[in-house]
């Protein structure tokens, strides 16, 4: 483990606690480090790039700002070290330890709290959580079939749900083997709450690809707004056995659990699984399944089941402070 150690003495110890109380209101710090890290993944490419390389440049963009959010919570915290550290010939030496290995929980903690800034106030960073790659497999050669499928994109950036639809069905017509208008006339059937012809699009893309993800998410998805719950539950094990250990199963599972079956115990077990995978891939998604572990901890708080809480973080090797 690599570390350094600062030294801070009692007679200069004023000077980092000014600074600190002045500029260290954590919120402003991470807003100002935050807002660096955001320039630097506003220059990212998204185009014909894999989405893990995508996440990679907004990893390293973060990485770039953790090192001063750690030391910054150091010497914020420098104050109260004072008040418990001896004087020694009457002055007081504090030694504060900035932890470089990037697996320490230090590192980790900094880097969160940029992660979870940025979701909520990037756009750039927002852009590569919900980008997606092109397979030009799943595309059309067909003339008639491209032009009725841009035609329907340009409508869906205006929402104009219906319109959209009528192109898409005009591009399955004209090429029935075209995947991605199958996947975005099922996405367009549900926005308008027709719930059976979205599954029945999804269907029609997985009979060309059995593999395909979208599809696959999409009608788990889909069986979640029809209050069919079950039925959700079966579609994102079909989606797991294609894909083994997607957290996107786990996710989806754990939210119908906690969401709509009012089941804390095997949402926050789905969900403590999605989140250990998310942070294994660096997804910025970790931040939504941390967000509905808080929910978890609060109702299960409520319920006086805080062991059982507990016990389903340490059986997911998920550390609760």
């Amino acid at each position: 483990m690599i570390k350094k150690t600062i030294t801070i003495l009692s007679f200069i110890l004023p000077f980092y606690l000014s600074f600190s109380q002045e500029k260290s209101d954590e919120k402003k710090i991470i807003q100002e480090l935050s807002e660096n890290a955001c320039k630097c993944t506003d220059s990212i490419a998204f185009s014909n790039r894999k989405k893990e390389e995508i996440i990679k440049d907004v990893h390293d963009c973060i990485d770039k700002y953790t090192g001063a959010l750690q030391i910054s919570s150091l010497l914020s915290g420098a104050e109260k070290l004072s008040e418990k550290t001896p004087e020694v010939n009457g002055k007081k030496k504090i030694t504060l330890t900035y932890d470089t290995n990037k697996n320490s929980q230090q590192y980790k903690d900094s880097y969160n709290k940029l992660e979870r800034y940025l979701l909520q106030n990037c756009e750039s960073v927002k852009k590569a959580a919900q980008t997606t790659e092109t397979n030009y497999d799943k595309f059309s050669k067909n003339e008639a079939a491209i032009d009725f499928y841009q035609e329907a994109v340009e409508a869906s950036k205006k929402e104009n749900w219906k319109e959209a639809i009528l192109n898409y069905e005009q591009a399955v017509k004209s090429d029935p083997k075209f995947i991605y208008a199958w996947d975005n006339l099922g996405i367009c059937y549900r926005r308008i709450g027709e719930y059976d012809k979205a599954l029945n699009a999804y269907k029609q893309s997985l009979a060309i690809d059995p593999k395909g993800k979208m599809p696959l998410q999409n009608i788990a998805l889909t069986y979640v707004y029809k209050k069919e719950y079950q039925k959700a539950i079966d579609a994102y094990n079909d989606f797991d056995k294609i894909y083994p250990g997607d957290p996107e199963v786990y996710y989806g599972i754990g939210q119908t659990y906690f969401s709509h079956l009012k089941n804390n115990e095997k949402g926050l077990d789905y969900i403590c699984k999605a989140y250990r995978v998310y942070t294994e891939q660096k997804s910025p998604y970790r931040s939504d399944a941390e967000t509905i572990i808080g929910y978890i901890y609060k109702s299960m708080k409520e319920e006086n089941k805080m062991d059982r809480f507990k016990e389903i973080l340490k059986d997911n090797k998920i550390d609760f402070e």
